[in-house]
Parts: C-alpha cells; structure tokens; sequence
C-alpha cells in the first residue's frame, strides 16, 4: 500500500484531484486569511467570506475545507510544498489575528476614557 507521501501528485485537477488524507487538516490560514487565501489558493469560494454575516460560516468552512480546496484548484510541486505553504499562511494568519487584536485593545483602552471625559465636560 503507498504512503500518502508516495502517492502520485494529483493537485490541480479540480475534483479529479486526489487529496492526500495527510493534509486534510484544518486550515488556519484559510481561516484567518480568508479572501487573501482564496485568492492566492485559486479557491474563489473564499470570496463569500466578504459577505457580511456569510463571511462569518464561511471562514469556519475555510478552516475545515481549505486544504483540501487548494490542492484541488492549485497545483502544487509536492504534497511538502503544499504543506510548507499552507504553514506559512497559518503563521502570517495568526501573527495578523495577535497583532489586530493587541492594537484594537490599545485603541479601545485609550479611546474609553476619552469619550467619558467628553461626556462629563460640555461643549
């Protein structure tokens, strides 16, 4: 029986494309990179992400769907370059998600008391 790193390169073909079970992983670039992801990934269907609401759903079908997605619709050099990719997209994903997060805090602990003090002094 061939392993999934034996196996021969199917990507690319849409759905004739074999997918590696090794890969069928969550995919957190896809999930925080969505639309960027998408796009890069020739995986359109990220491009509902945009949509308000949708876009919610969407990112966490991204995020169970992705890899497999990508392998279908991009080819790619080897099931190990697919993967060192995609972990570069989780990576940038993650680093973008803290770094947001840290400055959207910094914004609101200092955007807080400034509106307070606008309500308390009047015009």
């Amino acid at each position: 029986m061939e392993t999934d790193t034996c196996i021969e390169n199917t990507s690319g073909r849409g759905k004739d494309s074999e997918v590696p079970s090794v890969i069928r992983t969550w995919n957190w670039g896809a999930f925080f990179l969505s639309v960027i992801w998408g796009l890069f990934n020739r995986t359109y269907i990220a491009l509902l992400a945009a949509i308000p609401v949708v876009g919610i759903l969407m990112v966490f079908v991204l995020g169970f769907k992705g890899n497999e997605w990508a392998w279908q619709n991009k080819r790619w050099k080897s099931i190990e370059h697919f993967q060192r990719m995609q972990k570069r997209w989780a990576i940038w994903g993650i680093v973008l998600f803290i770094f947001f997060t840290v400055i959207s805090t910094f914004v609101v602990k200092i955007l807080l008391p400034v509106l307070e003090i606008s309500k308390i002094i009047p015009e």
